[in-house]
C-alpha cells in the first residue's frame, strides 16, 4: 500500500522526486476519455461562429490534445485528493493543473489557428475551474481514480449522479453560508 501525500508540500516533493510514479504510472485514463469528449464539444460550440470546418478543426485539435494530456492532469489532480486541510488541496489543484494545461493548450491552438482562440480558452479555463473542483470532490470519494481502490469507468459513471448531487448540495450549503 502506497502512502498518499497529506500536505501540498508532500505532493510537490513527491512530484519532484518521483514524477513517473506520481504522473506516469497513475496516468488517469478516465480523465483522458471524459475530458477529451467534453472539451472537444466545448471547442466545437464556441467555434461554430467561424463555420462548421473551423468548429470541427478546433474540436478535433482539442480532442487529440486532451486525449494525450488529460491523463497526466487527472493524475495530478488525484495526487491532491488526500491533502489536509482539504481547501489547501483544492487551491493547489486549482492553481497548478490549469497553469500546466492551459499554457500548452494556448500554444497548440495558436499554432493550429483556432478561429475563436480567446473565447475558446476562456470557456476552457472556466470549464477547468469547475471540473477540477468536481473531479477532486469525486476523487476524494473514490470515484474517477486509478490505481489502488479504483473501480471500472462504467462503475464510476453509474456513481456520478449521486456524486453530482452531493457536489451540488455542498455548493448550495457553501453559498448559503456565505450569504448569511
Amino acid at each position: 500500500m502506497v502512502t498518499e501525500p497529506r500536505t501540498v508540500a508532500d505532493v510537490l516533493r513527491a512530484l519532484r522526486s518521483t514524477p513517473w510514479l506520481m504522473l506516469g504510472r497513475r496516468w488517469n485514463y478516465k480523465s483522458a476519455v471524459l475530458s477529451s469528449l467534453t472539451r472537444a464539444a466545448v471547442f466545437f460550440c464556441v467555434n461554430l461562429t467561424a463555420g462548421l470546418d473551423g468548429a470541427a478543426g478546433a474540436a478535433a485539435t482539442e480532442f487529440v490534445f486532451r486525449l494525450a494530456t488529460s491523463g497526466f492532469y487527472g493524475a495530478l489532480t488525484q495526487s491532491f485528493r488526500h491533502v489536509e486541510p482539504r481547501w489547501q488541496g483544492q487551491l493547489a489543484a486549482l492553481l497548478i493543473v490549469p497553469a500546466a494545461g492551459h499554457s500548452l493548450e494556448l500554444l497548440v491552438h495558436w499554432l493550429r489557428g483556432t478561429p475563436e482562440l480567446t473565447a475558446s480558452l476562456a470557456a476552457s479555463i472556466s470549464f477547468t475551474a469547475l471540473s477540477t473542483v468536481f473531479h477532486l470532490f469525486a476523487m476524494q470519494r473514490g470515484v474517477l481514480i486509478v490505481g489502488e481502490g479504483q473501480r471500472t469507468l462504467l462503475e464510476d459513471l453509474r456513481s456520478l449522479p449521486s456524486v453530482v448531487t452531493a457536489f451540488l448540495r455542498q455548493a448550495v450549503r457553501a453559498s448559503a453560508g456565505t450569504c448569511l
